[in-house]
């Protein structure tokens, strides 16, 4: 019997700490190993190990798939490495490897730039055939009869499984490197393909990892109604959380229908409340709503039973001691339920970063080992009105506060109030902590009686 060629899958964890992607409520499964491996002839035998629950340790393979975010991408050349001094082929893609390639190819014998789907049978083909090459540059694919990621591979630790119906983005954020990976047209799935994907999942809790669920048109908000109507309509029970653009208050015949499918809370990039920090950041559908009507969009979508997560961003260029501490007034005083409060990151492939290079800001360049350092939860550049160290404090001081027992006890009681949904309530306070956990780098207990009361599970 002909032996198989077997794939090994590495979904890398940064040996530096956990930063802010990385707690073991709030990860969700490695998608586009996922997919890789859905991509794969049948023919092939495919391993995935996954070090967000064990640590590596050395398996035999043919051909080594690693992809990796900028905070990771340190431990996957040190994986891709091990191999490739072994005379095992490996290949790097996502999105840090495709906004540096010339750096991964120095630890990978094939590197992927953008959307793999459009290559990677011909990469498995010339591996077969002994003409693997360099690069292989992915093209931007409709997303139509697009695999289902091989789920049976992810490890059954995961407590959210995972779901993606768009890919691009319109805008440009400048800390955002989205519209240069994903492109920037608005790709969505079929309603159907969603709806039987998300129906697959093993998981009770689900993330649609989409950047903006809602997107920026009539048609791309009816498919979203379409989908939340479907999984009514077949009787799914599973509890989801989304990332929206803020114009999704505009849409309430959505957010009815999103709270009836399942969802308790939507991720908002709210950034600012600033006008002048969101002209810089480039927001512009936050600018196009307006600051004073902020509010409204909180209120619209409590109505509806959902939780709201608002996302901020500390250090942006004219942050000064004042303008954080009111950041912070501003989040707690504000009807946003769970506070996500990241440092600005200069991430490679956005604007920012581009900025911060030409004006020889970074601080931490020491690469690739400092791309760990790159996870949201440390300055790496030198402020424009501070000192480093300044900033560092502020942050810190104001993450105290945010997260001060508290003021967390006060947000659950206010989104209980606003959205009247127990649900929902636990959800923001759950993600609350995560963040502290995430920011100190600590753990708190839970408030016992909120989860004697209300934890189902």
């Amino acid at each position: 019997m002909t032996k198989r060629n077997k794939l090994l899958l590495i979904n890398p964890l940064s040996t530096k700490r956990r930063g802010l992607i990385r707690d073991q409520q709030s990860i969700f499964p490695p998608m586009a190993l996922g997919i890789i491996a859905a991509l794969t002839p049948e023919h092939w035998e495919i391993e995935v190990v996954d070090e967000n629950f064990e640590r590596f340790t050395y398996r035999e393979a043919d051909l080594v798939g690693i992809t990796a975010l900028t905070s990771q991408v340190t431990r996957a050349y040190e994986l891709a490495s091990v191999y490739k001094e072994k005379g095992i082929s490996t290949v790097m893609g996502g999105i840090h490897v495709s906004m540096l390639p010339d750096e991964a190819a120095q630890y990978a014998d094939s590197v992927v730039i953008g959307e793999a789907e459009s290559v990677w049978g011909t990469l498995i083909h010339d591996f077969e055939s002994g003409t693997l090459k360099k690069r292989y540059q992915g093209n931007l694919l409709p997303l139509v009869d697009s695999p289902f990621p091989r789920i049976d591979l992810y490890h059954p630790g995961y407590v959210f499984g995972s779901v993606q119906t768009t890919r691009g983005c319109p805008m440009s954020c400048d800390f955002c490197s989205v519209h240069t990976f994903n492109g920037h047209q608005y790709r969505a799935r079929p309603v159907k393909e969603v709806v039987d994907e998300f129906e697959k999942i093993p998981q009770q809790r689900v993330y649609i990892v989409d950047d903006n669920l809602i997107g920026y048109t009539k048609k791309s908000a009816d498919r979203v109604l379409e989908i939340c109507q479907e999984i009514i309509r077949r009787g799914i029970k599973k509890d989801w959380l989304c990332a929206a653009s803020m114009n999704i208050a505009d849409h309430e015949e959505v957010l009815h229908f999103a709270a009836e499918a399942g969802c308790k809370m939507i991720f908002l990039g709210i950034e600012s409340e600033l006008i002048d920090q969101l002209e810089s950041a480039n927001k512009r559908t936050n600018l196009k709503i307006g600051i004073a009507h902020f509010d409204e969009v909180y209120q619209k979508i409590h109505a509806h039973g959902i939780a709201v997560l608002g996302a901020f961003i500390f250090g942006l260029d004219t942050d000064t001691p004042l303008t954080i501490a009111n950041r912070t007034k501003y989040m707690l005083n504000s009807d946003i339920d769970a506070m996500q409060a990241s440092i600005l990151t200069p991430l490679p492939g956005t604007p920012l970063f581009n900025r911060m290079v030409a004006e020889d800001r970074l601080i931490h360049k020491n690469f690739p080992e400092d791309w760990a350092r790159y996870d949201f939860v440390e300055v790496v550049y030198r402020p424009a009105l501070m000192t480093q160290e300044e900033l560092t404090s502020e942050i810190n001081k104001n993450w105290a506060k945010l997260y001060d027992e508290k003021n967390l006890k006060r947000k659950f009681l206010n989104a209980l109030k606003k959205s009247r949904n127990p649900d929902a309530a636990l959800w923001s306070y759950n993600s609350n902590l995560h963040y502290y956990n995430l920011v100190f780098e600590n753990k708190r207990e839970r408030i016992s009686i909120i989860d004697q009361i209300y934890l189902g599970d």
